[in-house]
């Protein structure tokens, strides 16, 4: 009897390299989405920022990542993973470039807000690997998707202040690092477009019958769904608030209220399309196989943990590097903080494996424990510590953290296709 084992060496040419468009594609967006983080105390002098801004921009660099990523998947199943994502690359290069080309804080703060919509990319290559991977192999497939993917942030941290500083240098030298990287998304975007497929020969794609929002399975799951998006809501108005006057200043009473009532009709809007969608449902009526929408809870939770987890450490740990070891130079903090991004190489496939060869759930609570135990040991960093255990706290640190995302990279296409 032939045995199955669980690598990548019996897939066709065509699936490695629908693998390998895709990969590639996300990690631009990574390095998007991040190209700011490393090249923080350069961007500070031209604006003469304070504090209190960088980290609002901080903050805004992933505000619009969440209703972006419900956006980008209903787009997905309407219109195919191949378009959105030539869509999304393209128009991230040319707000990157926007980005590079501010010239007051406000400009700049509105296109980093604008800027992580990129951060909705993931959504787009987990259904197409899912597409073109069978069940067997799609743990590993998904986790060399988002590992290599996710080392965009890493390459961001360990390659732009080079550039900026030695390549172009001069106080602009980020400008020019930064435009650079929108050049390649929009070159990249209409390469992908020309090149990828949204599934295999002889394979349709799946299309719902109803967009705007899931389908669930019964009534119960339906005001499930209904209260887990409450908390994205809720995050946006806090956001809202931290910017206003009683906070740190950048907007006015009269455009937080705005933004409030603008939350508010996106809120019933969004609810309003849920209900849409599974109207039948709540009358009785359901042609759908059914799935329980509380492994979709349990999947959320754990990517917030592990993945979420993530992008705060990714986006303030080159600034952690240089404020806790204040002798360190700009090319060596991004070097040194892009070491936590550096292991989805090979953590997130590693993740994805382990997840196919031991059991989903069991991989992923493991991935979770050691993810905590990691965060606890990076709290006990000072400056006492000698530079080279605190780079190997971080490494043991992100080893769990991205295996854990990408046992759940290894599950997702599994729970509803």
């Amino acid at each position: 009897m032939k045995s199955h084992k669980l690598n990548l060496l019996d897939i066709s040419q065509a699936n490695i390299r629908l693998l390998h468009l895709t990969w590639f594609a996300f990690f631009l967006t990574f390095v998007i989405w991040f190209a700011h983080a490393p090249l923080k105390p350069l961007i500070m002098e031209s604006f003469n920022m304070t504090a209190d801004q960088w980290k609002a921009l901080l903050i805004l660099n992933v505000a619009l990542t969440i209703p972006a990523r419900i956006v980008i998947g209903i787009l997905v199943d309407k219109f195919g993973p191949r378009i959105i994502y030539s869509v999304l690359l393209t128009i991230s290069g040319l707000m990157c470039i926007a980005f590079a080309a501010a010239q007051t804080f406000e400009q700049l703060a509105l296109f980093r807000f604008l800027l992580g919509f990129v951060g909705a990319g993931f959504v787009i290559g987990i259904r197409l690997v899912g597409e073109w991977f069978p069940e067997r192999q799609v743990g590993l497939a998904e986790g060399i998707y988002g590992g290599w993917g996710n080392f965009g942030a890493a390459a961001a941290a360990i390659i732009l202040p080079t550039i900026a500083v030695m390549v172009f240098g001069g106080k602009n030298g980020w400008r020019y690092a930064i435009g650079m990287i929108g050049v390649v998304a929009i070159a990249y975007g209409i390469f992908f477009y020309l090149r990828a497929r949204n599934t295999p020969k002889n394979t349709a794609y799946l299309k719902p019958k109803k967009s705007g929002g899931l389908a669930v399975s019964n009534r119960r799951d339906f005001y499930f769904y209904l209260a887990m998006n409450i908390p994205m809501y809720l995050i946006l108005a806090v956001l809202a608030w931290k910017l206003s006057p009683a906070e740190i200043g950048l907007l006015s009473n009269t455009t937080t209220y705005f933004l409030y009532a603008i939350l508010v009709v996106l809120c019933v809007y969004h609810f309003s399309q849920i209900y849409k969608v599974n109207k039948d449902m709540l009358k009785g009526v359901t042609t759908q196989e059914p799935y329980k929408f509380s492994q979709v809870a349990v999947l959320n939770w754990s990517y917030f943990v592990t993945f979420g987890s993530e992008l705060a450490v990714v986006s303030m740990l080159p600034a952690f590097f240089i404020d806790t070891f204040p002798n360190m130079s700009l090319a060596i903090a991004g070097l040194l903080g892009g070491s936590f991004a550096f292991m989805n190489l090979v953590a997130r496939p590693g993740g994805g494996y382990i997840s196919d060869k031991i059991g989903r759930r069991k991989a992923l609570s493991i991935c979770v424990i050691g993810s905590g135990l990691g965060y606890f040991a990076l709290s006990q960093i000072t400056p006492e510590w000698p530079l080279l255990f605190a780079v190997i706290t971080v490494i043991f640190c992100s080893l769990f953290v991205q295996a854990g995302a990408g046992a759940v990279f290894a599950v997702v296409p599994l729970v509803k296709r």
